[in-house]
């Protein structure tokens, strides 16, 4: 009898290939990014312009009288009259002048205090309670002591300007040395640095963004600093420029003055975020979304 063998069959599954679906790639967007339709600059004017047209209207229509508020339209016709003649630059440099002075002493004074204070306990023991008594004191009820003290020249200003940059300036670059991470102090003696080289690669560019903050508030304080010293026996200067037209009743030269202080205001402030952008590079923050 004979046997016949069946041809082993292949265990093997049968698998046919299967087309896979195809995919509709696209790049990732951030989600910030996606967001952001009209662009940045645009946004932040809006609501400037938006107020003009406000303010445009109101005295189109009346409600709101020139000898009360004068209208936009007026306020740049005198603007151009003041920088034509001469009178307007010509005090904007004055006025910038006494703030430089005030602020590179307020820098000197507030930096070295609070590197004193911070830095050395003695120095803490001996600086920190003065200055935190001398800060509560309002500085523009020191005007009349300046006066007297330093007479009606350019003194007196300038004092007032550097004791209202000192305190804030103080306050936050203290607390940026004593706001550093002990564990760095630890490692950098770890390394083998020395004193002057913790002070130098550990503590003080951890104070910086501290520092940088300070010298913010400083220059806006500086600004109103300004605006009362120009307002003491002062014949020059944009203070002295509102004297004059608040005595003749000028809203518009007022109002133009204003406007010349928020933009020097606001041009420091972007030099100095400028310049913290520029030096605070390593520290990556949170920009919004």
């Amino acid at each position: 009898m004979s046997i016949s063998h069946a041809p082993p069959t292949s265990t093997k599954p049968d698998i046919s290939p299967i087309s896979a679906p195809a995919l509709d790639l696209q790049p990732l967007v951030p989600t910030s990014s996606r967001r952001t339709r009209v662009p940045r600059w645009l946004r932040r004017t809006t609501g400037p312009v938006l107020l003009l047209a406000l303010w445009q209207l109101l005295s189109s229509t009346g409600a709101l009288q020139p000898d009360v508020l004068a209208s936009p339209g007026r306020i740049a016709q005198v603007a151009g009259d003041m920088v034509a003649d001469g009178s307007l630059p010509a005090a904007m440099g004055t006025s910038l002048q006494r703030v430089a002075a005030g602020l590179l002493l307020g820098l000197v004074v507030g930096t070295g205090l609070a590197l004193l204070s911070g830095l050395f306990r003695i120095g803490e023991d001996l600086v920190d309670a003065p200055v935190q008594m001398l800060r509560t004191v309002p500085f523009v009820g020191l005007i009349p002591l300046f006066i007297i003290w330093f007479g009606i020249g350019e003194a007196p200003k300038v004092a007032i300007i550097t004791l209202g940059v000192t305190f804030p300036l103080y306050l936050n670059v203290y607390a940026g040395i004593r706001g550093v991470d002990a564990q760095l102090i630890e490692a950098g003696e770890s390394l083998g640095l020395s004193r002057w080289g913790l002070v130098r690669h550990v503590v003080l560019p951890g104070a910086l963004p501290n520092a940088m903050t300070g010298l913010r508030y400083s220059l806006g304080i500086a600004w109103l600093a300004l605006v009362f010293a120009e307002q003491v026996n002062a014949d020059s200067g944009i203070g002295f420029l509102m004297v004059q037209a608040r005595d003749f009743l000028r809203t518009d030269v007022i109002v133009v003055c204003l406007v010349v202080y928020a933009f020097l205001g606001l041009l420091a402030d972007f030099i100095v975020r400028s310049l913290e952008r520029l030096l605070l590079q390593w520290r990556p923050t949170f920009t919004g979304r």
